[in-house]
Parts: structure tokens; sequence; C-alpha cells
């Protein structure tokens, strides 16, 4: 079933996430920056609105780059982050799955 998948290119930046589609180039540029809540470790906001909660949160309240020089630092984080970006490019309801190159 690849023939009816989404290609996408993910630039998995320690600055900002890029996510490519052929045919429509950049479909997404936001902040890799995650707000997590210390208490329970829930995962908050991401891109933009975590980016404007940086020094804004209550102590309890953590908002960070989950890469740090191009590696994954939060492994969980990073893949909640991955989550939701695909999620915001492809819509929540994608019947096929989309064939990824992560860079």
């Amino acid at each position: 079933m690849a023939f009816f998948s989404k290609k996408l290119g993910i630039d998995l930046g320690t600055a900002n996430v890029l996510v490519f589609e052929p045919g429509k180039g950049v479909v997404l540029n936001e902040p890799s920056v995650v707000a997590v809540s210390e208490d329970d470790k829930r995962v908050l906001a991401i891109g933009i609105e975590a980016k404007d909660m940086i020094g804004r949160t209550p102590e309890n309240i953590v908002a960070y780059r989950p890469m740090r020089n191009g590696v994954i630092a939060d492994y969980r984080v990073t893949e909640a982050m991955l989550r939701y970006f695909m999620n915001k490019v492809l819509g929540k309801f994608s019947f096929f799955k989309p064939d990824v190159m992560i860079s």
C-alpha cells in the first residue's frame, strides 16, 4: 500500500523541526521545544506553543529542547514531539501510514 502513502522528509534539528512533502515543499517549520509537567512528566505543549511558554511558566512546568547537539537527549519527549508534528501534517485519522525519512 506504499503507493497511497504520503512521503515525508523530516529534519529533526536541535532548534527547529522541518517537514518536507514532495510537490509541496516545506509543510511544517516549528521550534523543537516541548513543555513538560515536572510533577507527572506529562507533555503539555509542543512547538510554537511550547516556545512561547519559555520563561513564562510556573516552576512545575519546564519548556526545553529534547534534542541537544544533534542528538536525542530525551527519547520519550522526542517521540511525542514527532507524533504531534506528523499528526499536524497528516491529520489524526490518516488511513495510510506515511513513508518517512528522518535526518
